[in-house]
């Protein structure tokens, strides 16, 4: 999968990469030339960092659709010779989505590309899920020769053919052909003992009933576990471990799990340390710092994970100390760990510390990263005003529409300009929980687009239940009023 290039946030293209209202309304007054190439380019290259959390599809559709823009680009990119090479679904999961989004807009030529690329496409599976969804029975029926044709007879043609039946996501096309192609109907009787064998063959090793059999068996994930990369193996097993412990560790095996906290193997260390941080034992502040101070990056991660699982009291006023620049090292991970810790379970008293500690991080890494969300929510949960500039800037930079979103929702929380301002800009968003939050906050008077836009959204189909409920409150709330 490539990694997206992404346009300043000042350009059509960045504002439509990013999913911003304001690129909606950016393209609809550009020139329409210029407005179509920079939707194109958006829909055959996905800029999406994590397209099964971010929405772009009803986004870009609807834009189609105001623009009445011809689908040439998606043609192209379909049918490029790439897609017999690159068969990855991410290469063109974003365009079909459109194409389906279009298709029940009575987008006819939508309709007939997504049935031609079901025909001849790499990624037919997804095409045909979205046609599932869309088309007629009588169409459906006449592609039924064409997707058998994919699995010849045979075991392994079988065995594909069971696949694609239990893995799609709209099962409606093949519960139609089965009613007239048998080695479809056979298949869908037969896919669930397919899933019910593989899932009674499983063999996984099995830790023995002691703390420290737990321990050593969480030691040999990277050995046991090849479902993934070994740094993933040994995550899985130490949580796994850890929940072990809960189970068999006593009183008397507290020694032992102190001193693998302190000098035990990265899978011993992560599990002891988490079975400590559950059972809030006085000592695991120390241990923390003494993680954190390791030479080993593996170490201090583990450190850092379970940190997030402390709360109370003294938990709390040990992340202030760690946090605070005259306390403790605010700029070190110890100190950007325990800011994150404050802004998911700290109280009002810590909003300055997570104020401070988002401008750092927008300082030192910008306005996109792991970390960054949950101080963006924190700063709205304390209602943090002093953050509302560092949230204003994460809003309109970052490239990711769903942390966009929650700076959204912060913004709500403690900008009083929120209603007036980045409301109206948001009603036009990309993701459905943004453009539910627009509508119930935003100022229905002094902007002339809003209360066009909010009965657009009300009668639009596509439009999800809750964007619906929230609107048709502000119309009908609106209409009281006057």
């Amino acid at each position: 999968m490539f990694e997206p290039d992404i346009a300043p946030s000042a350009t059509l293209l960045g504002l439509l990469q990013r999913g911003r209202g304001d690129g909606t309304l950016h393209a609809l007054a550009a020139e329409r030339p210029d407005a179509l190439a920079a939707l194109d380019a958006c829909v055959v290259r996905d800029p999406r960092h994590d397209w099964q959390v971010e929405n772009r599809s009803l986004y870009y559709a609807r834009l189609y659709s105001e623009l009445e823009g011809p689908l040439d680009g998606i043609d192209a990119h379909l049918f490029h010779p790439d897609d017999g090479i690159d068969t990855d679904e991410n290469r063109t999961g974003l365009a079909l989505s459109v194409l389906g989004h279009l298709a029940a807009y009575g987008r006819r030529d939508a309709l007939d590309l997504l049935r031609r690329y079901t025909v001849h496409g790499s990624n037919w599976a997804w095409a045909l899920d979205e046609l599932a969804l869309r088309d007629d029975d009588a169409s459906l029926l006449r592609l039924a020769p064409a997707v058998l044709d994919r699995f010849p007879a045979g075991p392994e043609g079988d065995a594909a053919l069971r696949a694609a039946v239990r893995d799609a996501y709209e099962p409606r096309p093949w519960r139609l052909w089965a009613a007239t192609h048998p080695r479809i109907a056979a298949a869908g009787e037969q896919a669930p003992f397919d899933l019910w064998q593989r899932q009674l063959g499983r063999s996984t090793a099995a830790p023995g009933w002691g703390a420290a059999e737990v321990l050593a068996w969480a030691d040999r994930a990277a050995e046991e576990d090849r479902s993934g990369s070994p740094h993933d193996a040994v995550q899985r097993r130490a949580a796994a471990a850890a929940r072990c412990l809960a189970a068999v560790a006593g009183p008397d095996d507290r020694p032992l799990l102190l001193n693998a906290a302190r000098n035990g193997a990265e899978g011993a260390r992560r599990a002891a340390l988490r079975h400590l941080v559950d059972r809030d034992d006085p000592a695991v502040p120390g241990l923390i710092e003494l993680c954190a101070a390791d030479p080993d990056g593996r170490i201090v991660d583990a450190a850092l994970d379970v940190l997030g699982r402390m709360r109370g009291p003294v938990a709390m006023d040990h992340a202030r100390r760690w946090a605070d620049p005259a306390t403790g090292g605010a700029d070190s991970a110890l100190g950007e760990a325990a800011a994150r810790l404050l802004a998911c379970a700290g109280d009002e008293r810590d909003a300055p510390l997570v104020a401070d500690a988002l401008r750092r991080w927008i300082a030192g890494y910008g306005a996109d990263g792991d970390g960054l969300g949950c101080l963006v929510d924190g700063a709205g949960r304390l209602r943090a005003t002093a953050a509302v500039p560092a949230l204003r800037y994460v809003y309109a930079e970052t490239v990711s529409s769903q942390l966009r979103g929650r700076a959204a929702h912060a913004l709500a929380a403690t900008d009083a300009c929120f209603p007036a301002g980045p409301a109206v800009e948001c009603l036009w968003d990309c993701e459905e929980t943004t453009r539910e939050l627009a509508a119930r906050h935003v100022a229905t008077t002094g902007d002339v687009r809003v209360l066009e836009r909010l009965r657009r959204l009300a009668a639009d189909p596509a439009e999800e239940a809750e964007v619906h409920a929230a609107v048709r409150g502000r119309l009908i709330a609106g209409d009281r009023v006057r």
